[in-house]
């Protein structure tokens, strides 16, 4: 809403008091829109429909409506379509002002199509006008309304307004044209002479707009997008803003040739030259592109240079863009921003407190070893005049430098610590938590310091989650620090005065010093037996459990080892699978059995995959919420010929073995047993015509050696769009990962069906139908578990497990692929999110948990590297419950 108009609605009339005062009371302040209500604005808008319009009131009770609607006030159907049809009269005035408001009131009210036609006579008749201002609003009004009939009707004038001599006019048929793409395309592309002569055009505005409109015209063909851009570089755009336009365009096409023309980068001359230009905002924009560009640092110097000189300019808006980008940079390419480190430290002081935060978090990112005491010092008098989510930013960049420079974890552990006891919300002090915790994981010499401060925290800490989040942490570690018993007082004086989950976990956590540190389990038993008075059950109940447990009158295991797992072992069953066989567990004479509930880290629905348009060929009833494993156990085991096979491993996800819209659907999955495996055939007949009986599928396993087929269940009748299943089921070695390659044939006998009768002939035709090949691989034998604290996991697990060796990878397009294709051929969970490799890394390391047949724990860490411009060189360290499972993995990656 305009300025002025807001003005001339305060008035005592209609305004009420706003709340400011000063303080002499001589002068109060109104707010024009206080008070509003719909009803009354309703009555209001009766001024309508007067013989003598006044145009003020006219205007301020327009304004009244536009500000509901713009509220989200909704207006029912017949309230809009009375406002409207009162709204029409209007064009009888011939006040400018009131007139554009009675454009943007139709924009607002979006007739429908029954009574656009109303309005379309007027503004078809503004449209041709002579008053400019009329003619560019009712273009816009009108493309906003129209469907595509009538859009034919008024092409020819939109056309002539895209040359029009006057800027507005052409803007708007050009920007209504942009609109009207998305609806009616084959319409638009109509006017690409008209649109290519606005491109020429000298207005700014209509440059802009032409060139928009040309490009989305042209956006699905690259050839044409490239041409375009060809014939734009070479200097017929002026317009600052097309030319930030085409500068887009242009980064476009180099990144799309990149990766087609053996890296050639075409325009690459036109982008430096963007660099030159007068415009800041075209310099701006080509210093980004190219800094969003994989170039050279000898390409990359002139952007970095500009930006350089932003960084010192008198605007604050120009600061503000250069050292964002240049913070973008520092993320990949730190060593490039190192130059404007000088002009950095100016801007720490900056008024502006975002290009304040945005300089000190790239300084965090391109300092050296030596500049971290300084920056430290000069952030903390910073920290406190910045709001929540800023400091976020910079404990986040904090703590990448410690990572990077770990001999200088005590000034930053120490920053962090007292950013701690500052005021702050539950994201920022979670983020430094994150940090802490981050830091004392990763250099070994920061733990004690940082469990210290942590526990200090604690003694003061507001929000239950990160209370929890820290002790349960500290039940992890502090265990194996010099001193355990230092922090024994920090976790019981959360037992006292804490709510009842922190209290539920400081229990938790002594029970796990009582169980690693035999010189506090005397005093941790003095304190559970504390704990079995409190007033919350959970807390109690935890008490008695671990009582119990560590004086060994609750058998969990056969040793001590067992006892320790029990504490810190990570709950490898996902608690979505174990609430569904709770579910459906039937109480009986047999306890519930966890061990039966099925460890996949994600559980697939019992659904399989289709053709287009056709029910889906169901592997088994789907029984939801059950996982898909516990569904596919009860299907199998109530097979007689299956029963005896024992619990079963893993369920495959289907495999489709047959192309969408064939005559037959066909996918499988692959049902894992210890000394078996049942391949499930889900079949659907897609013909109307047709009725299959006898369906079997004929498995040739002359490349599977080690299995030998010992039954199979074939499906008496397929009907159309009916889907069913068939069996068959292999023997193999016990615990061993066997592979191999089966060919498949459908084979069937065919009768008629009278689509209008449904009879079935009584003759049929035995056919065969060959279906894809199926494979059995290693990552069929194993489970994704993950684990909750891998560190704690490799470390509990016995390191005469531990087999470790390198690997050379070949060339790759990237570490990603590398690490991709490598979790894909062991089949494991990936863990705390080391799948995802930065941009630009030159090493990584992925944290990999399963279990493999036999339900041995496997943990892997992958350790990846660039050997050369593409070469991956890996090392593969795998820890397990069997040693001869790791030598496995190892022979599974070699062979892979």
């Amino acid at each position: 809403m305009p300025r002025s108009l807001a003005g001339d609605l305060t008035d005592p009339e209609m305004a009420e008091p706003y709340m400011k005062k000063d303080d002499d009371d001589s002068e109060i302040e109104y707010s024009p829109f206080f008070g509003i209500e719909k009803g009354a604005v309703l009555q209001e808008a009766r001024v309508f429909n007067d013989p003598q319009l006044d145009a003020r009131k006219c205007s301020q009770v327009i304004t009244k409506l536009l500000y509901l609607l713009n509220q989200g006030e909704t207006f029912t159907k017949v309230e809009a379509t009375g406002v409207f049809f009162a709204v029409t009269k209007l064009f009888q005035s011939n006040d400018a002002g009131l007139r554009r408001l009675v454009y943007l009131m139709i924009k607002e009210l979006s007739p429908s199509s029954d009574e656009v036609f109303i309005v379309t006579s007027s503004l078809m008749k503004d449209m041709n006008s002579k008053t400019d201002m009329y003619r560019a609003n009712a273009i816009r009004v009108l493309c906003r309304i129209i469907d595509g009939n009538l859009l034919t009707q008024i092409e020819r004038y939109l056309k002539q307004a895209i040359v029009d001599r006057n800027p507005v006019v052409a803007s708007a048929a050009l920007v209504s044209g942009i609109h009207l793409f998305q609806a009616n395309p084959e319409i638009v592309k109509r006017w690409s002479n008209e649109v290519q002569e606005a491109v020429q055009s000298r207005a700014a505005l209509v440059q802009f707009h032409g060139l928009a409109l040309l490009h989305q015209t042209r956006q699905n063909d690259r050839l044409a997008v490239s041409k375009l851009v060809s014939s734009l570089t070479k200097g017929s755009v002026r317009s600052p803003l097309a030319q930030c336009l085409l500068i887009r365009y242009t980064s476009q096409v180099i990144h799309e040739s990149m990766n087609t023309q053996n890296g050639d980068r075409p325009f690459f001359d036109y982008l430096e030259s963007c660099l030159r230009h007068k415009s800041e905002m075209v310099i701006l924009e080509a210093a980004r592109k190219i800094t969003e560009m994989d170039v050279t640092s000898r390409e990359l110097a002139p952007a970095i240079t500009v930006l350089q000189l932003f960084l010192s300019s008198s605007k604050p808006v120009l600061r503000f863009a250069a050292v964002r980008t240049l913070n973008k940079v520092a993320l990949t390419r730190p060593l490039a921003v190192t130059n404007c480190n000088v002009d950095l430290e100016s801007l720490m002081s900056d008024q502006n407190r975002s290009i304040a935060t945005l300089a000190i978090t790239t300084l965090l990112k391109t300092g050296n070893e030596s500049s971290v005491d300084r920056l430290m010092k000069q952030i903390t008098s910073f920290m406190s005049d910045i709001a929540d989510e800023f400091k976020i930013v910079v404990v986040e960049a904090i703590r990448s430098l410690c990572l990077k420079f770990p001999l200088k974890h005590r000034s930053m552990m120490i920053f962090l610590s007292n950013s701690l006891r500052e005021e702050g919300g539950f994201e920022y002090k979670k983020a430094i938590v994150d940090s802490i915790v981050t830091l004392i994981s990763a250099i070994p010499d920061a733990k004690e310091m940082g469990l210290l401060h942590l526990c200090e925290f604690i003694e003061d800490c507001e929000f239950t989650y990160l209370s929890s989040q820290i002790l349960h942490f500290l039940g992890n570690e502090g265990p194996r620090t010099s001193d355990p018993s230092r922090y024994v007082r920090y976790i019981y004086n959360r037992v006292i005065l804490e709510n009842s989950t922190v209290r539920a976990s400081a229990v938790s956590t002594l029970a796990k010093f009582g169980a690693l540190v035999d010189e506090l389990k005397p005093r941790i038993f003095v304190l559970l037996r504390r704990c079995l008075f409190d007033t919350d059950d959970e807390v109690r109940d935890r008490a008695t459990l671990y009582l119990e447990t560590l004086n060994g009158e609750v058998a969990v295991g056969n040793s001590e080892k067992d006892v320790k797992e029990f504490l810190f072992g990570s709950f490898d069953v996902p608690l979505a699978n174990l609430a569904a066989s709770l579910r459906t567990y039937e109480p009986s004479e047999e306890p519930f059995d966890i061990s039966l509930v099925s460890r996949e880290a994600k559980s697939q629905p019992l659904q399989d995959k289709k053709a287009p348009g056709k029910k889906a060929p169901a592997g088994a009833p789907a029984l939801a919420p059950v996982s898909a494993v516990d569904a596919y156990q009860k299907v199998l085991s109530s097979i007689a010929e299956f029963s005896g096979f024992g619990r079963l491993f893993k369920s495959s996800e289907p495999v489709e073995l047959t192309e969408a819209e064939t005559e037959y659907a066909v996918n499988v999955v692959k049902h894992i047993y210890e000394r078996h495996v049942v391949l499930q055939y889900n079949c659907t007949n897609t013909i109307p015509e047709q009725v299959l009986e006898d369906v079997t599928v004929y498995v040739d396993a002359t490349d599977a050696e080690e299995f030998s087929e010992v039954c199979s269940k074939p499906l008496k009748s397929l009907p159309y769009d009916s889907p069913g299943q068939i069996f068959v089921a292999f023997e193999k070695p016990e615990h061993v990962p066997a592979t191999g390659k089966f060919s498949n044939v459908l084979k069937f006998i065919v009768k008629e069906v009278d689509t209008s009768s449904g009879e079935v002939d009584e003759d049929g035709v035995e056919d065969e139908y060959q279906i894809e090949d199926l494979d059995i691989v290693p990552a069929d034998y194993m489970l994704r578990v993950a684990v909750s604290n891998f560190r704690n996991a490799w470390e509990n697990m016995d390191p005469e497990s531990e087999r470790v060796d390198e690997y050379g990878l070949g060339a790759r397009e990237s570490l990603a692929e590398a690490v991709s294709a490598v979790t894909g051929i062991l089949g494991m969970q990936p863990c705390e999110g080391t799948e995802v490799v930065p941009s630009n890394a030159r090493s990584h390391i992925c944290l990999l948990s399963g279990v493999f047949i036999g339900d041995v724990k496997v943990l892997v860490r992958l350790s990846f590297g660039l050997s050369g411009p593409k070469d991956v060189a890996m090392k593969l360290a795998v820890r397990s419950d069997d040693s001869e499972v790791s030598d496995k993995i190892h022979e599974i990656v070699a062979s892979g």
